[in-house]
C-alpha cells in the first residue's frame, strides 16, 4: 500500500497471491455474498460499516484489508469512507466479477439462513427494465403521461453512470431479502475481533 490512509485498487492476481495476507470484509448484501463470495471473506454490508469500525480498525492494525463487493464502486466508496476514519484498506478491481472472471473460485456457503439470489447489480437491470416497460405499456394502453416513467428511469440510470452511485440499489438494498440479520453481523464482528 502506497499511503497509510490512501484506498488502493488491488487486481485479481495480485489479491489471489496475497489472499491469506488479507482480512477481506465482503461489503455487499448477505444475498449477494451468499451467492458467491471470495474465499474466506466476511460480510459487512456497506450500510452498517461505521457499526463495524471498531473492529475493522483492529484488522486494519494487524494486517491489510481488502473490501470487495460486485464490481468494486461499492468497495472503493467504502475504502474512501474508511480512508476518512483513518484506516487504510485496499479495494478489490473489477469485484467479484473480476475474480470470477479471472477464473478465481467463489466460495458459495450451505443454506444458513441466508438464501442465495440475485446480485444488487442483476436486481437493478431487471427493477429499471421492467419499470420502463411498464410506463411504456401504460403509456400505449391507458395515457402517454405514463411514458415519463420510463423517462425518469433513464434519467436515473445516466444519473447513476456519471456519479458512480445507484439510488435504485440503495432502496432496493433495503427490501428484506437484502437486509442484513443482526446475528450474522455480530457473528461476523466476533471472527474480526478473534483474528
Amino acid at each position: 500500500m502506497t499511503s497509510p490512509h490512501s484506498p488502493v485498487a488491488i487486481g485479481a492476481e495480485q489479491a489471489r497471491t496475497r489472499l491469506r495476507e488479507f482480512t477481506v470484509i465482503d461489503v455487499r448484501t448477505p444475498g449477494e455474498f451468499a451467492s458467491g463470495h471470495l474465499p474466506g471473506a466476511l460480510n459487512i454490508p456497506v450500510d452498517q460499516l461505521r457499526r463495524a469500525l471498531p473492529e475493522i480498525r483492529h484488522a486494519a492494525e494487524r494486517g491489510e484489508v481488502l473490501l470487495v463487493c460486485a464490481s468494486g464502486a461499492r468497495s472503493g466508496n467504502a475504502c474512501g469512507f474508511l480512508a476518512e476514519q483513518g484506516i487504510p484498506a485496499a479495494t478489490l478491481t473489477g469485484g467479484t466479477a473480476g475474480w470470477a472472471g479471472a477464473g478465481h473460485e467463489l466460495d458459495r456457503p450451505v443454506a444458513r439462513g441466508t438464501k442465495a439470489g440475485w446480485s444488487m447489480e442483476q436486481q437493478v437491470r431487471f427493477t429499471a427494465g421492467t419499470l420502463v416497460l411498464l410506463g411504456l405499456v401504460l403509456g400505449l394502453l391507458v395515457h402517454p403521461a405514463f411514458e415519463i416513467l420510463s423517462a425518469g428511469i433513464a434519467g436515473g440510470l445516466v444519473f447513476s453512470a456519471l456519479t458512480d452511485t445507484c439510488g435504485m440499489a440503495a432502496v432496493l438494498g433495503r427490501l428484506p431479502h437484502n437486509r442484513p440479520r443482526p446475528a450474522d453481523l455480530a457473528a461476523t464482528l466476533a471472527a474480526l475481533r478473534a483474528r
